[in-house]
Protein backbone atom coordinates (compact mmCIF):
# COMPACT_ATOMS: atom_id res chain seq x y z
CA UNK A 1 0.00 0.00 0.00
CA UNK A 2 1.22 3.19 -1.19
CA UNK A 3 -0.03 5.13 1.92
CA UNK A 4 -1.75 3.92 5.22
CA UNK A 5 -5.42 3.43 4.50
CA UNK A 6 -7.94 1.27 6.42
CA UNK A 7 -9.19 -0.27 9.54
CA UNK A 8 -7.91 -3.81 10.95
CA UNK A 9 -8.87 -6.06 14.20
CA UNK A 10 -5.89 -8.50 14.84
CA UNK A 11 -7.40 -11.22 17.18
CA UNK A 12 -5.14 -13.85 18.63
CA UNK A 13 -4.67 -15.37 21.77
CA UNK A 14 -0.83 -15.00 21.79
CA UNK A 15 0.69 -11.64 22.94
CA UNK A 16 3.92 -11.63 21.57
CA UNK A 17 1.66 -12.78 17.72
CA UNK A 18 -0.07 -9.44 18.29
CA UNK A 19 2.51 -6.62 19.27
CA UNK A 20 4.39 -8.45 16.48
CA UNK A 21 1.77 -7.97 14.24
CA UNK A 22 0.59 -4.42 15.67
CA UNK A 23 4.52 -3.67 14.74
CA UNK A 24 4.26 -4.48 11.77
CA UNK A 25 0.97 -3.52 10.37
CA UNK A 26 0.53 -0.26 12.19
CA UNK A 27 2.93 2.06 9.27
CA UNK A 28 0.75 0.27 6.69
CA UNK A 29 -2.53 0.95 8.00
CA UNK A 30 -4.50 3.74 8.73
CA UNK A 31 -5.63 1.85 12.02
CA UNK A 32 -4.76 -1.23 13.84
CA UNK A 33 -6.75 -2.67 16.93
CA UNK A 34 -5.55 -5.84 18.77
CA UNK A 35 -7.67 -7.81 21.42
CA UNK A 36 -6.69 -11.24 22.69
CA UNK A 37 -10.49 -12.23 23.30
CA UNK A 38 -12.84 -13.08 21.04
CA UNK A 39 -15.55 -12.31 22.82
CA UNK A 40 -14.87 -8.68 21.93
CA UNK A 41 -15.81 -9.19 18.79
CA UNK A 42 -19.23 -8.56 18.88
CA UNK A 43 -18.49 -4.86 20.53
CA UNK A 44 -15.93 -3.69 18.47
CA UNK A 45 -17.47 -4.93 14.87
CA UNK A 46 -20.82 -3.43 15.99
CA UNK A 47 -19.13 0.58 17.06
CA UNK A 48 -16.10 0.94 15.10
CA UNK A 49 -15.73 0.80 11.16
CA UNK A 50 -13.43 -2.21 10.85
CA UNK A 51 -12.49 -2.98 7.21
CA UNK A 52 -10.30 -6.35 7.45
CA UNK A 53 -10.55 -8.70 10.49
CA UNK A 54 -6.83 -10.75 10.84
CA UNK A 55 -8.48 -13.31 13.29
CA UNK A 56 -6.57 -16.69 14.57
CA UNK A 57 -8.47 -20.16 14.42
CA UNK A 58 -7.28 -21.60 17.41
CA UNK A 59 -8.04 -20.11 20.76
CA UNK A 60 -8.14 -22.84 23.49
CA UNK A 61 -5.26 -24.39 24.68
CA UNK A 62 -4.58 -28.16 23.46
CA UNK A 63 -7.38 -27.46 20.60
CA UNK A 64 -6.32 -26.77 16.40
CA UNK A 65 -9.62 -28.37 14.76
CA UNK A 66 -9.87 -24.97 13.80
CA UNK A 67 -13.68 -24.78 14.90
CA UNK A 68 -13.32 -21.90 17.03
CA UNK A 69 -12.44 -19.96 13.84
CA UNK A 70 -14.92 -20.86 11.86
CA UNK A 71 -17.45 -20.04 14.51
CA UNK A 72 -16.29 -16.47 14.89
CA UNK A 73 -15.90 -16.16 11.33
CA UNK A 74 -19.37 -17.00 11.13
CA UNK A 75 -20.50 -14.58 13.90
CA UNK A 76 -18.41 -11.37 12.32
CA UNK A 77 -20.11 -11.84 9.20
CA UNK A 78 -23.80 -12.03 10.47
CA UNK A 79 -22.49 -8.31 12.36
CA UNK A 80 -21.22 -7.10 9.45
CA UNK A 81 -21.11 -9.28 5.80
CA UNK A 82 -19.22 -6.43 4.30
CA UNK A 83 -16.38 -6.72 6.87
CA UNK A 84 -13.33 -9.34 5.13
CA UNK A 85 -11.78 -11.74 7.53
CA UNK A 86 -8.39 -12.89 6.65
CA UNK A 87 -7.65 -16.54 9.26
CA UNK A 88 -4.14 -17.22 10.43
CA UNK A 89 -3.16 -20.35 12.34
CA UNK A 90 -0.24 -22.66 13.33
CA UNK A 91 -1.63 -25.82 11.88
CA UNK A 92 -0.98 -26.04 7.95
CA UNK A 93 -4.02 -28.02 6.36
CA UNK A 94 -5.77 -27.55 3.17
CA UNK A 95 -8.66 -29.17 3.86
CA UNK A 96 -9.63 -26.33 6.97
CA UNK A 97 -8.41 -23.85 4.54
CA UNK A 98 -11.07 -24.90 1.82
CA UNK A 99 -14.04 -25.22 5.05
CA UNK A 100 -12.51 -21.19 5.81
CA UNK A 101 -13.13 -20.07 2.52
CA UNK A 102 -16.44 -22.16 2.14
CA UNK A 103 -17.78 -20.28 5.05
CA UNK A 104 -16.51 -16.70 4.02
CA UNK A 105 -13.04 -16.21 4.97
CA UNK A 106 -11.62 -14.26 2.26
CA UNK A 107 -7.91 -16.13 2.32
CA UNK A 108 -5.90 -18.58 4.49
CA UNK A 109 -2.22 -17.27 6.66
CA UNK A 110 -0.08 -19.71 7.92
CA UNK A 111 2.03 -18.95 10.60
CA UNK A 112 4.90 -18.08 10.66
CA UNK A 113 4.10 -16.19 8.26
CA UNK A 114 5.99 -14.04 5.50
CA UNK A 115 5.80 -10.29 6.22
CA UNK A 116 5.62 -9.84 2.15
CA UNK A 117 3.12 -12.14 1.51
CA UNK A 118 0.95 -10.65 4.00
CA UNK A 119 1.03 -7.70 3.48
CA UNK A 120 -0.34 -8.46 0.00
CA UNK A 121 -2.66 -10.40 1.04
CA UNK A 122 -4.18 -7.86 3.34
CA UNK A 123 -4.00 -5.66 0.49
CA UNK A 124 -5.88 -7.67 -1.32
CA UNK A 125 -8.44 -7.51 1.28
CA UNK A 126 -8.54 -3.97 1.25
CA UNK A 127 -9.20 -3.89 -1.76
CA UNK A 128 -11.92 -6.06 -1.48
CA UNK A 129 -13.35 -4.04 1.27
CA UNK A 130 -13.71 -1.44 -1.08
CA UNK A 131 -15.72 -3.41 -3.61
CA UNK A 132 -17.99 -4.33 -1.27
CA UNK A 133 -18.66 -1.00 -0.03
CA UNK A 134 -19.00 1.02 -3.59
CA UNK A 135 -21.61 -2.06 -4.31
CA UNK A 136 -23.80 -1.27 -0.80
CA UNK A 137 -23.76 2.17 -1.72
CA UNK A 138 -24.97 1.51 -4.95
CA UNK A 139 -27.57 -0.68 -3.98
CA UNK A 140 -28.44 2.03 -1.30
CA UNK A 141 -28.39 4.28 -4.01
CA UNK A 142 -30.83 2.38 -6.69
CA UNK A 143 -33.05 1.64 -3.60
CA UNK A 144 -33.15 5.42 -2.81
CA UNK A 145 -33.70 6.52 -6.38
CA UNK A 146 -36.51 3.37 -6.67
CA UNK A 147 -38.60 4.75 -4.01
CA UNK A 148 -38.34 8.42 -5.29
CA UNK A 149 -39.61 6.68 -8.85
CA UNK A 150 -42.39 5.25 -6.94
CA UNK A 151 -44.69 7.50 -7.44
CA UNK A 152 -46.84 7.86 -10.79
CA UNK A 153 -45.69 10.81 -12.58
CA UNK A 154 -48.35 12.96 -12.51
CA UNK A 155 -49.64 14.16 -16.24
CA UNK A 156 -51.99 16.90 -16.59
CA UNK A 157 -53.89 17.28 -19.65
CA UNK A 158 -57.16 18.02 -21.56
CA UNK A 159 -56.36 19.27 -25.30
CA UNK A 160 -56.33 16.89 -28.05
CA UNK A 161 -52.85 16.93 -28.63
CA UNK A 162 -51.99 15.74 -25.41
CA UNK A 163 -53.72 12.65 -25.09
CA UNK A 164 -53.18 11.62 -28.83
CA UNK A 165 -49.31 11.76 -27.65
CA UNK A 166 -50.12 10.03 -24.14
CA UNK A 167 -51.94 7.30 -26.73
CA UNK A 168 -48.34 7.25 -28.58
CA UNK A 169 -46.60 7.35 -24.91
CA UNK A 170 -48.78 3.88 -24.12
CA UNK A 171 -48.02 2.07 -27.06
CA UNK A 172 -44.33 2.83 -27.39
CA UNK A 173 -43.46 2.16 -23.66
CA UNK A 174 -44.08 -1.40 -23.91
CA UNK A 175 -41.53 -1.91 -26.42
CA UNK A 176 -37.37 -1.12 -25.65
CA UNK A 177 -37.64 1.14 -28.72
CA UNK A 178 -35.52 3.88 -28.35
CA UNK A 179 -37.49 7.35 -28.52
CA UNK A 180 -36.79 10.57 -29.35
CA UNK A 181 -38.51 13.45 -27.85
CA UNK A 182 -38.82 16.99 -29.33
CA UNK A 183 -40.21 20.26 -27.87
CA UNK A 184 -39.13 23.82 -26.66
CA UNK A 185 -37.73 24.54 -22.95
CA UNK A 186 -40.13 23.73 -20.27
CA UNK A 187 -42.67 21.68 -22.31
CA UNK A 188 -42.51 18.47 -19.73
CA UNK A 189 -39.72 16.38 -22.15
CA UNK A 190 -38.54 14.85 -18.92
CA UNK A 191 -41.69 13.71 -17.81
CA UNK A 192 -42.93 11.94 -20.78
CA UNK A 193 -39.79 10.32 -20.49
CA UNK A 194 -40.33 9.18 -16.92
CA UNK A 195 -43.78 8.38 -18.03
CA UNK A 196 -42.66 5.74 -20.75
CA UNK A 197 -40.28 4.04 -18.07
CA UNK A 198 -43.52 3.74 -15.94
CA UNK A 199 -45.95 2.43 -18.26
CA UNK A 200 -42.68 -0.13 -19.69
CA UNK A 201 -41.39 -3.62 -18.48
CA UNK A 202 -38.57 -1.95 -16.73
CA UNK A 203 -40.56 -0.18 -14.31
CA UNK A 204 -39.23 -1.55 -11.36
CA UNK A 205 -35.38 -0.86 -12.36
CA UNK A 206 -33.51 2.53 -11.94
CA UNK A 207 -34.78 5.40 -14.33
CA UNK A 208 -31.59 7.92 -14.38
CA UNK A 209 -31.79 11.26 -16.08
CA UNK A 210 -28.78 13.28 -17.37
CA UNK A 211 -28.56 16.71 -18.69
CA UNK A 212 -25.73 16.38 -21.62
CA UNK A 213 -25.21 20.33 -21.40
CA UNK A 214 -23.63 19.91 -17.71
CA UNK A 215 -20.96 17.87 -18.93
CA UNK A 216 -17.55 18.81 -20.44
CA UNK A 217 -15.59 16.87 -22.69
CA UNK A 218 -12.88 15.74 -20.53
CA UNK A 219 -16.12 14.54 -18.02
CA UNK A 220 -18.58 13.28 -20.57
CA UNK A 221 -16.55 9.67 -20.82
CA UNK A 222 -16.27 9.28 -16.93
CA UNK A 223 -19.74 10.17 -16.28
CA UNK A 224 -21.49 8.01 -18.82
CA UNK A 225 -19.11 5.04 -19.04
CA UNK A 226 -17.20 5.56 -16.02
CA UNK A 227 -13.73 4.51 -14.81
CA UNK A 228 -10.62 3.08 -13.31
CA UNK A 229 -8.42 3.89 -10.37
CA UNK A 230 -5.13 5.66 -11.81
CA UNK A 231 -6.39 6.00 -15.33
CA UNK A 232 -6.42 10.19 -15.36
CA UNK A 233 -5.10 12.65 -12.25
CA UNK A 234 -7.24 12.65 -9.49
CA UNK A 235 -9.70 9.46 -10.24
CA UNK A 236 -8.43 7.86 -6.79
CA UNK A 237 -11.08 5.24 -6.66
CA UNK A 238 -12.84 3.28 -9.24
CA UNK A 239 -16.27 4.95 -10.63
CA UNK A 240 -19.46 3.53 -11.88
CA UNK A 241 -21.10 5.65 -14.62
CA UNK A 242 -24.40 6.28 -15.81
CA UNK A 243 -24.89 3.64 -18.28
CA UNK A 244 -23.63 0.83 -15.80
CA UNK A 245 -25.60 2.10 -12.73
CA UNK A 246 -28.87 2.23 -15.10
CA UNK A 247 -28.56 -1.48 -15.98
CA UNK A 248 -32.05 -3.04 -16.51
CA UNK A 249 -33.96 0.39 -16.34
CA UNK A 250 -34.16 3.72 -18.84
CA UNK A 251 -31.23 6.31 -19.38
CA UNK A 252 -32.74 9.62 -20.38
CA UNK A 253 -30.01 11.52 -22.23
CA UNK A 254 -31.70 15.43 -22.11
CA UNK A 255 -30.52 17.82 -24.26
CA UNK A 256 -28.92 15.60 -26.43
CA UNK A 257 -28.61 18.14 -29.60
CA UNK A 258 -25.82 19.98 -27.47
CA UNK A 259 -23.70 16.99 -27.53
CA UNK A 260 -20.19 17.59 -28.98
CA UNK A 261 -19.46 16.21 -32.45
CA UNK A 262 -16.28 14.42 -30.83
CA UNK A 263 -18.25 12.51 -28.01
CA UNK A 264 -21.06 11.74 -30.90
CA UNK A 265 -19.66 8.70 -31.73
CA UNK A 266 -18.31 7.31 -28.80
CA UNK A 267 -22.04 7.42 -28.07
CA UNK A 268 -23.13 5.61 -31.44
CA UNK A 269 -20.64 2.71 -30.42
CA UNK A 270 -21.87 1.85 -26.90
CA UNK A 271 -25.62 1.81 -28.64
CA UNK A 272 -24.59 -0.30 -31.04
CA UNK A 273 -22.78 -2.45 -29.41
CA UNK A 274 -24.91 -2.61 -26.19
CA UNK A 275 -21.41 -2.67 -23.91
CA UNK A 276 -19.50 -0.10 -22.26
CA UNK A 277 -15.69 -0.29 -21.30
CA UNK A 278 -14.50 1.84 -18.77
CA UNK A 279 -12.03 4.21 -19.05
CA UNK A 280 -8.40 2.83 -17.98
CA UNK A 281 -10.11 -0.84 -18.86
CA UNK A 282 -9.56 -3.21 -21.70
CA UNK A 283 -12.80 -5.29 -20.51
CA UNK A 284 -16.28 -4.46 -21.83
CA UNK A 285 -19.18 -4.57 -19.69
CA UNK A 286 -22.37 -5.60 -21.07
CA UNK A 287 -25.22 -3.66 -20.93
CA UNK A 288 -29.46 -3.58 -21.21
CA UNK A 289 -30.66 -0.30 -21.24
CA UNK A 290 -33.55 1.87 -22.66
CA UNK A 291 -32.28 4.80 -24.23
CA UNK A 292 -34.87 7.80 -24.23
CA UNK A 293 -33.30 11.33 -25.97
CA UNK A 294 -34.33 14.85 -25.92
CA UNK A 295 -33.72 18.37 -27.82
CA UNK A 296 -35.44 21.61 -28.27
CA UNK A 297 -32.85 21.73 -31.41
CA UNK A 298 -33.33 20.63 -35.10
CA UNK A 299 -31.40 17.71 -35.50
CA UNK A 300 -31.54 17.47 -38.95
CA UNK A 301 -30.47 21.10 -39.40
CA UNK A 302 -27.63 20.12 -37.17
CA UNK A 303 -26.44 17.08 -39.42
CA UNK A 304 -26.74 19.99 -42.19
CA UNK A 305 -24.16 22.21 -40.85
CA UNK A 306 -22.05 19.19 -39.85
CA UNK A 307 -22.60 19.53 -36.36
CA UNK A 308 -24.55 15.91 -35.77
CA UNK A 309 -24.33 12.21 -37.12
CA UNK A 310 -26.64 11.61 -38.96
CA UNK A 311 -26.03 7.60 -38.25
CA UNK A 312 -26.12 8.63 -34.35
CA UNK A 313 -30.03 10.17 -35.31
CA UNK A 314 -31.00 6.75 -36.91
CA UNK A 315 -29.74 5.01 -33.77
CA UNK A 316 -32.00 7.16 -31.39
CA UNK A 317 -35.30 8.26 -33.52
CA UNK A 318 -36.85 4.92 -33.44
CA UNK A 319 -39.90 6.62 -32.48
CA UNK A 320 -40.09 10.71 -32.21
CA UNK A 321 -42.51 12.24 -30.61
CA UNK A 322 -42.65 16.30 -30.61
CA UNK A 323 -44.11 18.15 -27.62
CA UNK A 324 -46.78 21.15 -28.61
CA UNK A 325 -45.53 24.48 -27.07
CA UNK A 326 -48.09 25.48 -23.64
CA UNK A 327 -49.99 28.45 -26.54
CA UNK A 328 -50.83 25.93 -28.69
CA UNK A 329 -52.66 23.54 -26.25
CA UNK A 330 -54.60 26.19 -24.58
CA UNK A 331 -57.48 23.69 -23.36
CA UNK A 332 -54.11 22.63 -20.86
CA UNK A 333 -53.46 26.02 -18.97
CA UNK A 334 -56.27 26.15 -16.43
CA UNK A 335 -55.98 22.47 -15.69
CA UNK A 336 -52.34 22.94 -14.92
CA UNK A 337 -53.33 26.52 -13.22
CA UNK A 338 -55.10 24.97 -10.80
CA UNK A 339 -52.82 21.87 -10.50
CA UNK A 340 -50.44 23.93 -9.18
CA UNK A 341 -52.59 26.32 -7.17
CA UNK A 342 -53.35 23.51 -4.84
CA UNK A 343 -49.42 22.09 -4.61
CA UNK A 344 -48.25 25.65 -3.88
CA UNK A 345 -51.29 26.43 -1.68
CA UNK A 346 -50.52 23.28 0.41
CA UNK A 347 -46.33 23.87 0.05
CA UNK A 348 -46.84 27.17 1.55
CA UNK A 349 -50.13 26.78 3.99
CA UNK A 350 -52.31 29.21 2.13
CA UNK A 351 -55.35 26.65 2.51
CA UNK A 352 -58.49 28.02 0.10
CA UNK A 353 -56.51 30.05 -2.42
CA UNK A 354 -58.12 30.93 -5.46
CA UNK A 355 -57.91 32.61 -8.26
CA UNK A 356 -60.72 34.97 -10.18
CA UNK A 357 -61.80 34.66 -13.33
CA UNK A 358 -59.98 37.91 -14.52
CA UNK A 359 -56.53 36.43 -13.51
CA UNK A 360 -57.77 33.36 -15.43
CA UNK A 361 -58.26 35.23 -18.48
CA UNK A 362 -54.90 37.19 -18.16
CA UNK A 363 -53.59 33.40 -17.89
CA UNK A 364 -55.04 32.04 -20.75
CA UNK A 365 -54.16 34.70 -23.32
CA UNK A 366 -50.20 35.00 -22.20
CA UNK A 367 -48.61 33.33 -24.77
CA UNK A 368 -46.12 31.39 -22.18
CA UNK A 369 -42.95 31.21 -23.95
CA UNK A 370 -41.16 29.09 -20.96
CA UNK A 371 -44.14 26.87 -21.27
CA UNK A 372 -45.43 24.66 -18.22
CA UNK A 373 -41.82 25.65 -16.45
CA UNK A 374 -42.85 29.13 -16.45
CA UNK A 375 -46.31 28.54 -15.57
CA UNK A 376 -45.30 27.07 -12.96
CA UNK A 377 -43.44 29.35 -11.31
CA UNK A 378 -45.40 32.18 -11.85
CA UNK A 379 -47.91 30.57 -9.91
CA UNK A 380 -45.52 29.54 -7.59
CA UNK A 381 -44.60 33.19 -6.86
CA UNK A 382 -47.95 34.04 -7.21
CA UNK A 383 -49.04 32.06 -4.13
CA UNK A 384 -45.96 33.61 -2.16
CA UNK A 385 -46.63 36.82 -2.50
CA UNK A 386 -50.33 36.61 -1.94
CA UNK A 387 -52.08 38.87 0.86
CA UNK A 388 -55.66 37.70 0.40
CA UNK A 389 -57.48 34.42 0.12
CA UNK A 390 -57.91 35.21 -3.89
CA UNK A 391 -55.21 35.76 -6.40
CA UNK A 392 -56.29 38.87 -8.74
CA UNK A 393 -54.81 39.37 -12.04
CA UNK A 394 -52.50 42.12 -10.36
CA UNK A 395 -50.98 39.06 -8.73
CA UNK A 396 -49.96 38.01 -12.26
CA UNK A 397 -47.01 40.49 -14.46
CA UNK A 398 -45.50 39.44 -17.28
CA UNK A 399 -42.67 40.52 -18.97
CA UNK A 400 -44.12 41.18 -22.71
CA UNK A 401 -41.41 43.39 -24.06
CA UNK A 402 -44.37 45.64 -25.91
CA UNK A 403 -43.30 48.59 -27.55
CA UNK A 404 -45.64 51.45 -27.38
CA UNK A 405 -46.59 53.81 -30.15
CA UNK A 406 -44.09 56.60 -29.78
CA UNK A 407 -41.37 53.59 -30.33
CA UNK A 408 -42.73 52.88 -34.21
CA UNK A 409 -40.17 55.17 -36.21
CA UNK A 410 -40.68 53.37 -40.00
CA UNK A 411 -44.47 52.54 -42.08
CA UNK A 412 -46.14 49.60 -41.10
CA UNK A 413 -49.29 47.66 -42.47
CA UNK A 414 -52.70 47.57 -41.22
CA UNK A 415 -52.60 44.29 -39.95
CA UNK A 416 -49.12 45.17 -37.60
CA UNK A 417 -51.35 48.40 -37.10
CA UNK A 418 -53.69 46.37 -35.71
CA UNK A 419 -51.64 43.91 -33.51
CA UNK A 420 -49.77 46.57 -32.01
CA UNK A 421 -52.98 48.41 -30.88
CA UNK A 422 -54.51 45.17 -29.79
CA UNK A 423 -50.99 44.35 -27.56
CA UNK A 424 -51.21 47.94 -26.01
CA UNK A 425 -54.76 47.59 -25.40
CA UNK A 426 -54.20 44.48 -23.40
CA UNK A 427 -51.32 45.77 -21.61
CA UNK A 428 -53.31 48.56 -20.19
CA UNK A 429 -55.78 46.86 -19.19
CA UNK A 430 -53.26 44.29 -17.59
CA UNK A 431 -54.83 41.88 -19.81
CA UNK A 432 -58.16 41.90 -18.59
CA UNK A 433 -60.13 40.02 -21.42
CA UNK A 434 -63.68 41.93 -21.14
CA UNK A 435 -62.09 45.30 -20.18
CA UNK A 436 -60.15 44.99 -23.48
CA UNK A 437 -62.95 43.96 -25.54
CA UNK A 438 -65.16 46.95 -24.43
CA UNK A 439 -62.03 49.47 -25.21
CA UNK A 440 -61.72 48.29 -28.33
CA UNK A 441 -65.65 47.98 -29.24
CA UNK A 442 -65.51 44.19 -29.85
CA UNK A 443 -66.69 41.07 -28.90
CA UNK A 444 -64.57 38.87 -26.65
CA UNK A 445 -64.04 35.91 -28.98
CA UNK A 446 -63.36 38.41 -31.75
CA UNK A 447 -60.57 39.15 -29.55
CA UNK A 448 -59.61 35.78 -28.72
CA UNK A 449 -59.49 34.97 -32.38
CA UNK A 450 -57.70 37.77 -33.25
CA UNK A 451 -54.73 36.93 -30.13
CA UNK A 452 -54.42 33.82 -31.69
CA UNK A 453 -54.81 34.76 -35.33
CA UNK A 454 -51.99 37.35 -34.17
CA UNK A 455 -49.65 35.16 -32.13
CA UNK A 456 -50.08 37.43 -29.18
Amino acid sequence: MDKKEGSILIVDDNQSVLSSLELFLKYKFKEVITVSNPNKLHQLISSKEIDIVLLDMNFSAGINTGNEGIFWLNEILKINPETVVVLITAYGDSELAVKAIKSGAFDFIEKPWNNQKLLGTLHAALELRKSKQKVKILERQKDTLKQNRSKETQMIYHSKEMIEIMRTVSKVAKTDANVLILGENGTGKELIAQKIHELSSRKNELFLSVDLTSLSENLFESELFGHMKGSFTDSKEDRVGKFEAANGGTLFLDEIGNLPYVMQAKLLSVLQNNEITRIGSNTPIPIDIRIVTATNKDLNQLVSENLFREDLIYRINTVKITLPPLRERKDDIIPLTNHYLISFSTKYNKPGLKINNQALEKILSYKWPGNIRELKHTIEKAVILSESNTLTINDFVFDNSIKSNTEIDKPISLEEGEKLIIKNALERNNWNISETAKELKIGRQTLYRKIDSYDI
